[in-house]
């Protein structure tokens, strides 16, 4: 049994506490993209576990993904929540949709993912439309081109919206080019 009290000591590292409420675990919503069973054959006859595919994100820019086997099909969904909530991935949202294009190749999985005007929604399939719900991007448009393995496209659209980078306001951008020509001008007429 575990005292809390006001005494900071007590409390130095929250993992070592059994039983501890993990009150983390209510801020991400869960999805099951695939579930199989597997058997391994040993000397003895085979051994049948499970294996869980689940993506976790929280719609507001954060999303993760793991693949857990366990002898239960919840142990193997449990191990797949915890792997995946160390492997969470930041992502830049602008307007509801992505920043820019993104083609992604992963094993035999191809994965385009393109931005979309406001009310688009999410135009995707499979497993892919599962991920840019929970990672919070509304309007998209998302193709896959390679292998229909949920696995393999859960991946590829993982490493795609990482690949994202955060784009610049135009309005920085047109007064860093003049201030530039500015440079070059003065340094021709000085010389």
């Amino acid at each position: 049994m575990i005292m809390t009290t006001g005494n900071k000591k007590s409390n130095k590292n929250p993992r070592n506490q059994r039983g501890a409420d993990n009150s983390g675990d209510r801020e991400f919503d869960q999805v099951i993209i695939d579930i199989a069973r597997v058997t391994r054959v040993m000397a003895g006859g085979k051994r049948m576990r499970f294996r869980a595919c689940v993506v976790i994100g929280d719609r507001k820019g954060k999303v993760g993904s793991a693949v857990a086997k366990g002898a239960d099909v919840t142990l193997a969904v449990n191990k797949a929540v915890t792997l995946a909530r160390k492997n969470l991935v930041s992502i830049p949202i602008i307007n509801e949709t992505i920043p820019h294009r993104v083609d992604v190749k992963f094993g035999a999985a191809k994965i385009l993912i393109k931005p979309a005007p406001k009310g688009t929604g999410i135009i995707a399939g499979g497993a892919v439309r599962m991920v840019l719900d929970l990672a919070g991007v509304s309007n998209v448009v998302a193709k896959i081109l390679g292998t229909n393995n949920k696995i393999n496209n859960v991946k590829a659209t993982i490493k795609a919206l990482q690949s994202l980078k955060k784009v610049e306001p135009k309005v920085e951008a047109s007064n860093k080019n003049t201030n530039k020509t500015v440079k070059v001008e003065t340094k021709k007429a000085v010389s």
